[in-house]
């Protein structure tokens, strides 16, 4: 609005200089119009005493045309305009001169105005006439406009003109300030609308306005909004659709694993131990080499162990989310000598739906594994509470003393798809994922509703590694 006022003001100013430019130009005319005018009348007026001199008194003079006391009378200066100096020179005789007063043509003129007007338009041109076309020895008369009456003249019209104009340019801006912000209101509420669709509020729409212009964009918006709804709803449920597939897959690889690949090592055990207890006294190489293959046989049994725990959802079907978070952070307790986890849980999470809790898990899950994976931390803390008093939702903050940078973290640098994957989970289910610096390293915040309601994300905040 203020940029449209700006520019306003500008067309304003530039059109009152050429009024003014104008004025100073018309006034100019008519200063010498009026020299000329007033050269006419005198030399008619002169002209005139002359043929009363020869017809009525007989009293023509030798030496000059005219008699020369004669001609300065009131009479003659009624016939001069004011400002302009009428000068008569007969023959023989030195010029006189007679000059109207100026006074009635206003106010004199500011230095600085009358040096911008001499530079562009320098001295009036003085009007020379003859007294008679017969004889140009008869004498002549010239008018000539005073300096200070043309610039008198011209700043009056042009104080005229510059008072009637900001009058007027202040009453435009005023008005058009008024009707510009008013015709601008609109923009402000599509500002906002827009901000809503940023921050995920899709069901938010703009009203109609009275401008056809903004009613375009309006239901450009809406249609957008509309749009937008619909797509986010489509990838929320293929996401959930994924991650159930996902978590299908992993029960299945997990039960393969069990089956095939455990059966498998608990028989090469069971094999070694016979090779070891089989072998004679004299072939003390194959003792151990079945001790070796026994070593192995552990190592790859604690390995399978702690992917059936990575890959396991279904003791949550079978012992609940809470134990399954102590049996996590117990896993993660016994395989980790440089970190302690410790759990602290407040509220019920018996009730829980089972998508609800399996993405609770998965989280937990994937920010423990973080902390190790890309801190140095010497303690972590996982907590997981149930708030029902006025939203059923279910909080989970994630901290570790491990240092990192909550802003790289933020930007994906070097984490895969871990955090990409938190929050997809998180917004399969309507929840808030935020990231941020903690005391000593990093933290990250969940909160997820019980009920799986799609409000839409807010990511921001803390994280941990």
């Amino acid at each position: 609005m203020f940029h449209l006022v700006g520019r306003l003001l500008a067309v304003v100013l530039l059109c009152l200089a050429g009024a003014i430019g104008w004025v100073m130009i018309d006034a100019h005319r008519s200063i010498e119009a009026e020299t000329a005018a007033t050269a006419d009348r005198v030399s008619q007026r002169l002209e005139g005493l002359y043929w009363q001199k020869l017809l009525w008194r007989d009293g023509m003079s030798k030496d000059t045309l005219l008699p020369m006391p004669d001609w300065e009378t009131l009479a003659t200066a009624s016939v001069v305009s004011p400002g302009i100096c009428v000068t008569f020179a007969p023959p023989g005789v030195d010029p006189r001169q007679l000059c109207s007063q100026i006074e009635a043509l206003g106010e004199p003129a500011p230095a600085w105005f009358g040096a911008t007007y001499d530079f562009l338009f320098g001295l009036q041109t003085p009007q020379k006439r003859y007294l008679s076309i017969r004889d140009k020895d008869a004498g002549y008369v010239v008018s000539a406009a005073q300096r200070d009456a043309a610039l008198r003249l011209s700043w009056q019209q042009v104080s005229i003109v510059v008072g009637v104009a900001i009058a007027m340019a202040a009453a435009i801006t005023i008005l058009a300030t008024l009707m510009i912000g008013h015709a601008l209101i609109p923009a402000r509420t599509i500002i906002e609308g827009l901000r809503k669709l940023e921050q995920g509020n899709l069901g938010w729409r703009l009203p109609r306005f009275r401008t056809a212009e903004f009613n375009l964009i309006a239901r450009a918006v809406n249609d957008l909004s509309e749009e937008l709804a619909r797509t986010n709803a489509a990838r929320t449920a293929l996401t959930t659709r994924l991650f159930q597939v996902q978590e299908e897959e992993r029960r299945a690889l997990a039960r393969d694993l069990h089956d095939e690949f455990g059966q498998c090592l608990t028989a090469t055990a069971a094999l070694a131990a016979s090779i070891e207890a089989g072998a004679p006294p004299d072939r003390q190489d194959l003792a151990d080499d079945a001790r070796a293959i026994t070593r192995a046989q552990q190592r790859m049994m604690e390995n399978l162990r702690g992917a059936l725990v990575r890959l396991r959802s279904q003791n949550i079907d079978e012992i609940g989310l809470e134990a399954s978070l102590h049996q996590l952070v117990s896993d993660h307790n016994t395989q980790a000598s440089r970190a302690v986890v410790r759990l602290n849980v407040i509220g019920k999470l018996a009730a829980l739906p089972k998508q609800v809790a399996i993405d609770i898990y998965r989280v937990a899950q994937e920010c423990l594994t973080n902390a190790m994976k890309h801190g140095s931390p010497t303690e972590v803390r996982l907590r997981v509470e149930h708030m029902g008093t006025e939203r059923d939702t279910i909080s989970l903050t994630v901290e570790d003393d491990g240092g990192g940078d909550a802003t790289h973290i933020n930007r994906g640098n070097g984490h895969g798809h871990g955090i990409l994957g938190m929050r997809e989970r998180i917004s399969a289910l309507g929840g808030s994922l935020s990231i941020g610096k903690a005391a000593k390293g990093v933290r990250v915040a969940a909160i997820i509703p019980v009920l799986g309601s799609r409000n839409g994300l807010t990511f921001g905040g803390e994280a941990t590694a």
